[in-house]
């Protein structure tokens, strides 16, 4: 009997700010809420942008004066919309108007002054030195020689989705040295365990060292200039390499920073990297461990920190970012208006880079049982398949209709035909260009022909947040968990209208958010470079329930519903920190390090130190028919 992934915790940040109990999915939402929950997830993000300073618990203004959350939003919504999701390029990141580059310039028969330790080794036999002094030397060209000049161009990109103004990861721990996507790793994880209300401690005593999995990672790796952005560029610009750049750039490392600096785990660990499919790559390994009873618990997710002036070089070369002057011709008029560039399944000209870190926390059904964690939906299955011979490497092919209708026909045999078919939407990948609204929009409608399905609800997260690459799927899982709680589909508020080219002819479509009935099911659509294609199934928690109840009798489920209240206290208590600026951010560096001198071991177990349960070994019967 295979044992059901629970997603019993979930959290990060993403251009919509803290994902973790929904204040993300009820930004994006925020004019289809009560005033009371607007209000406080405007408050908490105020706090997070540096608009509202907290004295006392309270939330104040520079001189003190205390704040209702009626007069934060009176005095800081426009901004606070203004410096979230999509938008202008910050100048943090760089400045898209002056970005720094270095033209050549050829210099033939002059002369000029530098310092004698500033000259070529070896001197290039067209140069003549005359000493000035012991430091200054004048050289004299007898010929040519090119140099690279200081300049500065603008970039034709100039939209991205980025954290919250004023809010910076790093400045929330100890992060020296840190490239930016570990950074967000670090208080992204933190984020999702938290949002638990189970102290980390608590559940390791519950497992065995081995029953714990990590699953993270990011597809462009740390490009910043703490990582491999540094290494490859500090010979060019006439520095050096430093000892920690080359380390911290693996694309490897959010995985590596969450074992060793937050979870302290000794279990299975690992990054699977599937283009902009990666989250789900990700979370097909949780499941398999999981269901297998290989892993009782796990954490899944991935950071990505693309917004560099190489990472816009790189998918701006391709054609695939939407710039100021296609977003230009789309709206017809000289004032771009950069909150709109990513407009999935409407008039569009590319996608737009964002960056977010974003986490799930996974158990088993009983293991969740047992203590008494609250389940906000389970994670049943992720389908992958390849695209087959391809004429281009970035062209759509047959694998995601494979993957989509297998997660289709694997829910139908949990959910019925009845709760697909009238209780299903789907979380589409929904990239912005021109070519995925055509065929992801093809794709959806024939699959739901294919299923009897009329009106197939669909949204897309990137029009909100942007395409975030390795964390992509993740802000849609993430999104979905918010319809699951609040009822609320998200419309595709930055588009006017659907394409004319989008296939419609079962599917629903709409650009403002939309009341849904209960819902069961959704399906998480990602499709990635190189034939990545990914298909997930998300339950929804009255289903998840029901299965509980059913698995484990009333006594059981009776049994977890009481200790679920104190788990909820608990969880509630952080998000009313955090809504403050109080993340408590983990980040253990160098504390109960384990001795391997100490380890005991023997035929049976191996006992760590630190660790409440000891590592058993597990019985192997898997080959029993061939010895």
């Amino acid at each position: 009997m295979s044992r059901l992934p629970v997603i019993v915790g979930f959290g990060g940040y993403n251009p919509a700010g803290r994902s973790s109990f929904h204040h993300g999915f009820r930004r994006v939402v925020q004019e289809s809420l009560d005033s009371h929950a607007r209000q406080e997830t405007l408050a908490g993000l105020a706090v997070m942008m540096r608009l509202v300073q907290v004295i006392d618990g309270r939330h104040c203004t520079p001189d003190g004066t205390p704040l209702s959350l009626a007069e934060i939003e009176a005095q800081h919504a426009e901004a606070i919309l203004a410096g979230t999701m999509v938008r202008r390029i910050d100048k943090r990141h760089l400045d898209v108007d002056a970005a720094h580059w270095q033209k050549n310039l050829t210099v033939s028969h002059a002369q000029f002054t530098t310092t004698r330790k500033q000259l070529p080794e070896p001197l290039p036999a067209n140069w003549s030195i005359e000493p000035l002094d012991d430091l200054q030397v004048r050289v004299t060209l007898h010929d040519s020689c090119d140099f690279k000049v200081d300049s500065y161009r603008a970039l034709p990109v100039k939209s991205a989705g980025q954290l919250p103004s004023g809010f910076e990861p790093g400045e929330l721990y100890n992060s020296r040295f840190h490239p930016r996507g570990l950074q967000m790793a670090i208080v992204g994880a933190t984020d999702a365990l938290r949002s638990t209300g189970l102290p980390w401690a608590h559940i390791l005593d519950h497992v065995q060292p081995d029953e714990v999995a990590v699953f993270s990672g990011s597809i462009m790796s740390q490009l910043d200039e703490n990582g491999f952005g540094g290494m490859l560029q500090a010979r060019l610009k006439g520095g050096r390499v430093t000892a920690k750049q080359c380390p911290l750039g693996l694309n490897t490392m959010p995985a590596d920073f969450i074992n060793a600096y937050v979870l302290g785990s000794v279990g299975s660990t690992g990054s699977v990297t599937g283009a902009c499919a990666t989250f789900l790559y990700n979370l097909q390994k949780a499941i398999e461990q999981i269901t297998s009873g290989q892993a009782r618990v796990a954490l899944v997710g991935n950071s990505e920190a693309p917004l560099t002036q190489e990472c816009i070089d790189g998918y701006g070369a391709m054609g695939a970012l939407a710039t100021e002057e296609g977003l230009r011709k789309i709206e017809g008029r000289d004032d771009v208006d950069f909150r709109r560039a990513s407009r999935p399944f409407g008039d569009n000209c590319g996608f737009t880079l964002s960056e977010s870190a974003q986490f799930v926390v996974l158990m088993d059904d009983a293991l969740a049982l047992q203590l008494g964690a609250d389940i906000h939906g389970a994670a049943t299955d992720v389908f992958i398949n390849a695209d087959g011979f391809k004429k281009s490497i970035s062209a759509p092919g047959p694998g995601n209709y494979l993957t989509l209708a297998k997660a289709v026909a694997a829910a139908m045999q949990l959910v019925g035909e009845d709760g697909v078919r009238q209780r299903s939407f789907v979380h589409a990948h929904g990239s912005s260009t021109p070519a995925n609204r055509v065929s992801e929009s093809e794709l959806l409608d024939r699959v739901a022909a294919a299923f009897a399905i009329d009106d197939w609800p669909i949204t897309a997260a990137k029009a909100f947040v942007g395409h975030s690459l390795a964390s992509a799927s993740a802000d849609q899982v993430i999104s979905a968990l918010g319809t699951f709680r609040y009822g609320l589909l998200p419309g595709l508020k930055t588009i006017d209208r659907v394409a004319d080219d989008v296939h419609q002819q079962h599917l629903s479509l709409e650009t403002r958010d939309r009341q849904m009935g209960p819902l069961d099911v959704c399906f998480i659509n990602s499709k990635g470079f190189g034939g990545n294609n990914a298909s997930g199934v998300l339950l929804a928690p009255h289903v998840v329930e029901r299965m509980l109840r059913k698995r484990h009798g009333e006594a059981a489920f009776g049994a977890w519903q009481a200790k679920r209240e104190q788990t909820r206290a608990t969880a509630q208590a952080y998000d009313q920190q955090a809504l403050l600026g109080q993340f408590e951010i983990i980040y253990n560096f160098g504390h109960d390090l384990i001795d391997d001198q100490e380890l005991q071991i023997d035929e049976q177990e191996i006992r760590i130190p630190g660790f409440n349960q000891p590592l058993r070994y597990r019985k192997d019967e898997r080959y029993r028919d061939m010895l």
